[in-house]
């Protein structure tokens, strides 16, 4: 399919992620970005309808109406998500890009439910959209050159060539360092909680590492929210460590933190409506009160 010929991009889910993708697609590219509500919470209706989506209500009207479909949802959903778009799509449809941070052998097995010029790998590292820097698109995969026509000042493609599982392996590798230092951090906060040395670790980290302290003051009172995409995520990756003969202990263990996370009250705060005021001590004492004994 040539480039000239996307129009339309299709975006399954307007997460967080999702939306400010849409968005940027629309303000930087000039594209039409469609999705379907049906069935989708007030939250997402509400940050696909700020980026400016077109809800097309049913799959069917979105496959029908794309020349791209992106799958940018919570990894769990990925594979059963794929399942049921790929019976819609076929020989002629529009080309199915899964964005979705899953190991290596998932994306392959989702790949091989669609026709090899229908299925692009890709792995999204970055935040949501919105710079200074651009959001980086690794991509893999016969077709993966159409997803050119996404590149912005926002949004960077970085094509890895044609093998299914090349993209899907950067972004397990990315997250397995950020995501997993996260949460040994969480981890290390909640077991000086639990062990009455919160304020003495933090009078040291104060003194010896301050930048360390800055980003986790910025950072770990937000895990909660993500937790329940978080969670998947460390499966993935243990996963994907595991078919390299690489211990899976690391991210086994940071799949544990952050489900423990995801039982906090802190996990109904979205991006939204996180207490940016609220210190981090006050999380961490929620993080250790979540503790199973």
């Amino acid at each position: 399919m040539p480039h000239a010929t996307v129009k339309t991009v299709g975006i399954l889910s307007p997460g967080d992620m999702g939306h400010g993708v849409g968005r940027a697609l629309r303000e930087c590219n000039g594209l039409r970005v469609v999705t379907g509500l049906s069935g989708r919470s007030d939250r997402t209706r509400g940050l696909a309808e700020a980026a400016g989506f077109e809800d097309l209500g049913s799959l069917d009207a979105v496959v029908e109406a794309s020349d791209l479909v992106l799958s940018i949802m919570p990894p769990a959903a990925a594979e059963g998500f794929a399942a049921a778009l790929a019976e819609r799509v076929g020989a002629d449809g529009p080309v199915f890009a899964d964005m979705n941070a899953v190991a290596p052998q998932t994306v392959r097995r989702i790949a091989a439910r669609f026709p090899v010029d229908r299925f692009v790998d890709g792995g999204i590292v970055g935040p949501s959209p919105r710079g200074p820097k651009p959001t980086r698109f690794y991509v893999s995969g016969a077709p993966a050159s159409i997803m050119d026509v996404l590149a912005s000042e926002r949004i960077a493609v970085r094509p890895l060539g044609p093998e299914i599982g090349r993209a899907s392996a950067q972004k397990m590798l990315y997250s397995a360092l950020n995501k997993g230092y996260w949460a040994l951090q969480a981890a290390v906060l909640t077991a000086a909680e639990r062990a009455g040395l919160s304020e003495e670790l933090r009078a040291e980290l104060a003194f010896s590492q301050p930048e360390v302290l800055s980003r986790m003051e910025d950072r770990i009172g937000l895990l909660p929210a993500d937790a329940h995409r978080f969670h998947p995520e460390m499966v993935e990756i243990a996963a994907f460590f595991e078919s390299l003969g690489m211990t899976t202990g690391f991210h086994r263990g940071a799949e544990d933190l952050f489900r423990l996370l995801a039982r906090t009250p802190l996990a109904e705060e979205t991006k939204e409506t996180w207490d940016r005021s609220r210190p981090l001590q006050e999380s961490v004492r929620m993080f250790a009160e979540a503790v199973e004994e």
